[in-house]
């Protein structure tokens, strides 16, 4: 009976986490009951019921004329809180600034939250054709847009294997590009280089490319990436935007090493 117990309530952690999640990836825009009864693969009662008692505790919050779910007041005073230890912007803002001038091109600053990856800096570069694919707030899968497969591709071996283990479903839900074996050896040619390209694999004409930053202890925890349109990056400007891209990562990298 215990352990039925036990395992009721992880399952009912797991699936409020998943809802929190989605809702606060829905920005200020926020996000409806069917949406998320989908997106989490949940009946609506069971996901109406879960966000009603998020919402007692402070945790979501619900637009009285919309109806819609957004992050509510709890999660911010948690998240000042937790700031204090996680969060890098602070530190990496310029960073992503001078890549965005140096480059050109859109500038993004994205953090690993388990399987996934969650964008918290955008800065834009001053061509005038942008590519919109990332924004504060997205997430990907890890080896879906160039911020994740960055990290991915510096990733233990075992941690990879897992990885893959873990989702299946990701060739059919982003496209065969993205089966085991193809994405395998873009990151083999991601860790030869140093870098990722991500050629229009999201959405067409749109490339991507990043660069994983990493903890003191060496660990892929961020990635820089910018994002434009194809074009823009011919074989030539690659090379030069890899170097500078590596440039601007080693830089993030040795700052985050040298905080207190």
């Amino acid at each position: 009976m215990d352990t039925a117990h036990a395992t009721t309530g992880a399952q009912a952690v797991t699936r409020a986490a998943r809802l929190l999640r989605l809702v606060t990836a829905a920005g200020t825009a926020g996000a409806s009951t069917a949406g998320l009864a989908e997106a989490a693969g949940l009946s609506r009662p069971t996901v109406h019921r879960i966000l009603a008692a998020l919402r007692t505790e402070g945790l979501v919050d619900q637009d009285e004329r919309t109806s819609r779910w957004a992050a509510g007041p709890e999660l911010y005073l948690m998240g000042t809180v937790a700031a204090a230890r996680y969060d890098i912007t602070a530190t990496a803002r310029d960073v992503v600034r001078s890549l965005a001038v140096r480059t050109e091109e859109s500038a993004f600053l994205s953090v690993r939250r388990g399987d996934e990856t969650v964008c918290l800096l955008r800065e834009e570069g001053s061509f005038p054709i942008r590519s919109f694919v990332l924004s504060e707030g997205v997430r990907f899968p890890l080896g879906v847009a160039s911020a994740g497969l960055a990290i991915l591709a510096f990733l233990p071996p075992h941690d990879v294997d897992a990885y893959f283990e873990r989702h299946p479903e990701l060739p059919e839900r982003w496209g065969a590009a993205h089966a085991e074996a193809r994405l395998r050896d873009r990151l083999a040619e991601t860790a030869a280089r140093g870098y990722c390209v991500n050629p229009g694999l999201i959405v067409e004409g749109s490339f991507g490319m990043g660069a994983a930053v990493f903890t003191r202890e060496g660990d892929p925890q961020w990635a820089l990436s910018i994002t434009g349109v194809q074009f823009r990056f011919g074989p030539e400007r690659i090379a030069e935007l890899g170097r500078i891209l590596l440039a601007h990562a080693h830089q993030l990298s040795a700052r985050i090493a040298s905080r207190r």
